[in-house]
């Protein structure tokens, strides 16, 4: 009975949580149209996430985009269907990797270095004494922060696309000698159009997410330097949980409302 009651109790905790992050998302959106009042913070939040993401996350593609040309590759030589790779590695990256490679980078990067800035607001009492002068810190704080994370996720896409076929050109042309006219004419062949826009959707929200739970962890942390520690590392391992799972609910609906062409 002790331990189905301390079961109940952590259950009704994580609900309790599910909630509060909820509330200061919806309240960060409620007030969006007001962007006077937040249009400076969010330049200076646009700039400061593509300032530590852009370059760290061409690091991530290019590798990324070889491994894929080079695991599928050597199958698709097994089969004798080498200029195939190139499809593979389009349909990879758009698809899959470069929505989800850009929120993890917001994650890492740009959501621990929120929720360490308003979780030292907060111990520091910055976001009370804002209360006090009438000021919302949920809207001058977290609704920037959202948008400009949203933004730079989506910005991102096309630098993951962009390096990671690079990277897979070079191994599938210059290493295992396709031509470029069938890497590329393999590429174009599977790809549509809402491939990329449900990629850049992806991408938006999973930026939405990733600033959510970092102004959540910060906003909620405990009033300590360790309490702002513990915050970031369970805003990053918060955020990648989110985003894969609804990665796959909105793989699961895309495919099934737009099957997969074949070639």
């Amino acid at each position: 009975m002790a331990w189905s009651g301390h079961v109940g109790r952590r259950a009704g905790s994580a609900l309790g949580q599910v909630g509060d992050l909820f509330v200061i998302v919806l309240e960060g959106l409620r007030r969006t149209w007001d962007i006077r009042h937040w249009w400076w913070e969010f330049v200076d939040q646009c700039w400061f996430l593509a300032r530590v993401t852009s370059v760290p996350v061409l690091l991530v593609s290019l590798p990324l985009g070889a491994t894929v040309a080079l695991q599928v590759g050597e199958l698709a030589w097994q089969l004798g269907a080498g200029s195939a790779t190139g499809s593979a590695v389009f349909v990879g990256l758009i698809r899959e990797v470069a929505p989800l490679a850009s929120a993890l980078l917001i994650a890492g990067a740009g959501g621990s270095a929120m929720t360490s800035d308003i979780g030292a607001r907060h111990i520091r009492d910055e976001l009370s004494a804002m209360e006090v002068m009438s000021v919302n810190p949920i809207h001058r704080l977290v609704t920037p922060r959202m948008w400009a994370a949203s933004t730079v996720a989506v910005c991102l896409c096309p630098l993951v696309i962009l390096a990671g076929a690079s990277g897979g050109y070079f191994f599938n042309v210059v290493v295992q000698g396709v031509t470029p006219g069938a890497y590329f004419d393999g590429a174009l062949s599977l790809v549509v159009a809402s491939d990329l826009y449900v990629t850049l959707f992806k991408a938006w929200i999973f930026g939405f997410i990733a600033a959510g739970v970092a102004c959540y962890k910060g906003m909620t942390c405990a009033a300590s330097p360790v309490g702002v520690g513990r915050a970031v590392n369970q805003s990053t391992v918060v955020t990648f949980m989110l985003v894969f799972t609804f990665n796959y609910v909105i793989s699961a609906v895309y495919f099934l409302a737009y099957p997969p062409r074949s070639l």
